[in-house]
């Protein structure tokens, strides 16, 4: 059989803060520019959401028929990856990256889309807000109080060949909003109480700002290793890979709920670091053997950990967890620990605290890093 010689195509970000600060306009018109020096230049999907300078902007530019897809009882539309594939261009525009397609489509989301069409050759430019971020997800539901649900894993935007910020200062953004540009005139209210309050934005914006410069950072750095890990069983880790950092973090996977927020937090630092992230799950017993909902709740973190590209370790038939946990961490010359416990009082969150007592008693050579989570939802939790 004929090795597969074909090379992926590049992936180009339009970064922003906010929904209008120009991000998809921004895209069409340096699409404009390559077209008119002969790129060869699609739409794969473009989600004008009304705005006439935006639908001008994208005249001119052949357009891939969207997917319709039936989705109880309504069809709805969506980008159709595998016409753009047939259609084979040397560039994709993609809009909003962090959609959430419709349930019945090939692949559950569109960023999942874009990696397909990069790995058959085809270099896609594509939007995509801050707040979408995967390792953001904490630090924005406390800054807007809105739990952004559609995200997307902080890799892919590590990956991108091309970053570029799009700015626009909170006010003018505002004005925009209250002419209509941004939104519809009957979702000018919502928005006003929610992600565009003029604190809010003014936060995100550094937020979007320091985000670019840290970028810019990594892609100015020597390269590091962001291949995904293969998962392994055992304790030890490759040692030569041990020595190349002086940071090395481990992430104590549980089923309590804020094992997600301890991933992120974690992971965010590891990228700051440069350094490895290792989730490790230890259990008395073989994990098919737990309870269902136990069960799944340590195989959706541990999934969670992996979709970060974090590599990960389950090791059952551990006789005490603090020792094993101390030990692996040892012997992978781990820097950090990182363990969550509950503010809510029961017998497992008093298990959890003993758990942290006895690591810092062991672990004395190591930092130790307590994420406490909330017991009450935040009141402006939802879908953003």
């Amino acid at each position: 059989m004929p090795e597969d010689t074909t090379q992926e195509g590049s992936l180009r970000v339009y970064l922003g803060y906010a929904a209008g600060v120009g991000k998809t306009f921004k895209m069409l018109e340096e699409a404009r520019q390559a077209r008119e020096q002969g790129t060869d230049v699609v739409i794969g999907y473009f989600e004008p959401h009304g705005r006439q300078d935006t639908i001008e902007q994208s005249r001119g530019i052949e357009v891939v028929s969207r997917k319709a897809v039936l989705h109880r009882g309504h069809v709805f539309e969506e980008m159709d990856t595998e016409a753009v594939i047939k259609r084979h261009p040397q560039v994709s525009l993609v809009d909003e990256l962090a959609h959430t397609n419709v349930p019945g489509s090939e692949r559950t989301k569109r960023w999942e889309d874009v990696v397909l069409l990069l790995q058959n050759g085809i270099s896609v430019w594509t939007t995509v807000n801050l707040q979408h971020l995967e390792s953001l997800n904490d630090e924005i539901l406390r800054t807007t109080g809105v739990r952004v649900r559609e995200t997307i894993p902080d890799w892919l935007i590590r990956e991108a060949r091309e970053l570029n910020l799009v700015d626009l200062p909170p006010d003018a953004l505002l004005n925009r909003l209250r002419r209509g540009a941004v939104y519809q005139p009957e979702a000018v209210d919502r928005a006003l109480e929610g992600f565009f309050r003029e604190p809010s934005l003014v936060a995100l914006r550094e937020l979007a700002l320091r985000q670019a410069a840290h970028e810019v950072e990594v892609r100015e750095s020597p390269e590091p290793d962001r291949k995904t890990h293969e998962a392994r069983q055992g304790l030890a880790v490759d040692q030569d890979r041990a020595a190349e950092s002086s940071e090395r973090i481990l992430i104590y996977v549980s089923s309590h709920p804020s094992t997600a927020k301890l991933i992120r937090r974690a992971k965010r630092l590891s990228d700051y670091l440069h350094s490895d992230c290792i989730a490790v799950c230890l259990e008395t017993r073989s994990i098919a053997h737990l309870p269902p909902g136990l069960r799944a709740s340590l195989e959706r973190h541990l999934g969670f950990a992996r979709s970060l590209r974090i590599d990960t370790r389950v090791i059952e038939g551990v006789r005490d967890r603090a020792t094993a946990l101390v030990e692996f961490a040892r012997m992978n010359q781990v820097s950090q620990i990182y363990i969550s416990r509950s503010e809510i009082r029961t017998w497992q969150a008093f298990f959890r605290r003993s758990l942290v007592h006895r690591l810092v008693r062991l672990a004395r050579d190591l930092r130790i890093t307590v994420v406490h989570d909330q017991a009450k939802r935040s009141p402006g939790e939802g879908k953003a």
